[in-house]
């Protein structure tokens, strides 16, 4: 089974975000938020695009070289135990093999590093990390966070992952999760809890499909918005913080 002790700076594409959360030229109007993005190709190439995007990671606060060099660290172990475990993915024709997913992350995460310094000078990457953002109510438009809620579920716990959904729905007027699959490619344990509280604070959550898949089973996102009720109301209940924020794994 597929298995890592800490999150790992690992990046996708623009494409795959684009399907990974069933994107839309109309989200490209507003003002998205990336959360959890680490080395992510999504902002840089979003950017060029006319996107207005903001990534969120605390990776963000190393330089550039640092973070090459944690991707160095990392990168063999991820691809390695893919390799070993490759009956959990679906390969195709935009995926045939490991060697190709390693080269599609390879060029996602340096098409990252290229545009990172450019970016942060600029505030498209901030040093920010769940469950507490530094961002104004409603600051956004969407909020996407790709392969960090659900996929942790062992190193984060229900605790985590329901304050952290709710800071995502007070800083965005939407909120999109994926997948929700945890690493071994099983459905999270915490899925359930999340929408329960989410929809106690009066929220509207749907599990919908996108058109991505490739952790096995992995082809629906949650999305959330706001109820007609919570409409206009300013600042949402969703948005209370627990007194204390629960612990989370060292990042690598």
């Amino acid at each position: 089974m597929f298995t890592l002790a800490t999150v790992v700076p690992w990046g996708r594409t623009f494409d795959e975000y684009r399907r990974m959360f069933a994107l839309t030229d109309a989200d490209a109007a507003g003002r998205v938020l990336g959360c959890a993005d680490g080395p992510a190709s999504f902002n840089a190439e979003a950017t060029r695009l006319g996107w207005r995007v903001t990534s969120c990671d605390p990776l963000y606060r190393c330089a550039a070289g640092e973070i090459r060099a944690r991707i160095a660290a990392t990168f063999d172990e991820v691809i390695d135990q893919t390799r070993r475990n490759a009956g959990e993915f679906v390969w195709g024709a935009d995926i045939p093999s490991v060697d190709a997913l390693a080269r599609l992350r390879a060029g996602a995460m340096d098409a990252f590093l290229a545009d990172f310094t450019r970016g942060a000078a600029e505030g498209r990457y901030v040093d920010a990390e769940l469950p507490s953002l530094p961002f104004a109510d409603g600051a956004f438009d969407l909020a996407v966070c790709s392969h960090f809620l659900f996929l942790y579920s062992a190193q984060l716990d229900r605790d985590f992952h329901v304050a952290s959904a709710r800071e995502l729905c007070r800083v965005a007027r939407e909120v999109r999760i994926f997948p929700l699959l945890a690493l071994g490619a099983g459905r999270s344990p915490h899925v359930e809890p999340v929408a329960d509280a989410l929809r106690r604070d009066e929220l509207d959550v749907a599990i919908e499909p996108v058109p991505y898949e490739f952790q096995r089973g992995g082809n629906r996102m949650m999305r959330i918005t706001r109820s007609a009720s919570h409409a206009g109301r300013g600042r949402s209940d969703a948005a209370r913080r627990p007194p204390s924020s629960p612990p989370r794994p060292a990042r690598t």
